[in-house]
């Protein structure tokens, strides 16, 4: 998991200050996910929600097709088992780095969120390349994702570049 000190202020803060999606951004998720896919997405806190979402405007407007989509705002619906808010999130990411994680059952589900996502996509018959990403998106491109589609899915994961990448030019 990503851990610098600027990452958790600015997950600190994107987590705290989320909106809870309106109407037109929840339709726009549900035109890239399946039935089962979006009943995932909406088991999600609003922060969850809110990157999803945002994720996966990053993909569409760089060219991404429907599955690298879904795979942008599916990727962390497993971080709901651990059941944490801003704080809670940011405590049990530094028990991770501290490799404290598995005294403190709730900061090894944040943990292991990605390969529990994994298995909930795949059971949702989740393209692979959504179960891929899910599964592996703290560690290195599996090969069954391409280069360009890995990079992509990283820069779309990370809240500050996705969302500045989505505003217009200043000119």
């Amino acid at each position: 998991m990503p851990g610098s000190a600027g990452h958790l202020i600015r997950r600190f803060f994107a987590v705290s200050a989320a909106q809870a999606l309106g109407n037109a951004e929840l339709a726009q998720v549900e035109d890239w996910l399946t039935s089962g896919e979006f009943d995932l997405f909406l088991s999600q806190p609003p922060a969850d929600q809110r990157h999803g979402y945002e994720a996966g405007m990053h993909v569409q407007a760089h060219g991404g097709k429907r599955p690298v989509i879904a795979a942008g705002a599916l990727h962390d619906i497993g971080k709901r088992h651990a059941g944490l808010g801003p704080i809670g999130r940011t405590v049990a990411t530094l028990m991770i780095l501290l490799g404290l994680s598995s005294r403190w059952g709730r900061a090894a589900a944040y943990r292991d969120h990605g390969p529990v996502a994994a298995v909930e996509l795949d059971r949702a018959g989740s393209d692979p390349v959504v179960v891929a990403f899910a599964r592996h998106h703290h560690d290195s491109r599996p090969p069954e994702v391409g280069q360009a589609t890995w990079a992509l899915l990283v820069a779309a994961d990370e809240p500050v570049k996705a969302s500045r990448s989505l505003r217009p030019p200043i000119t």
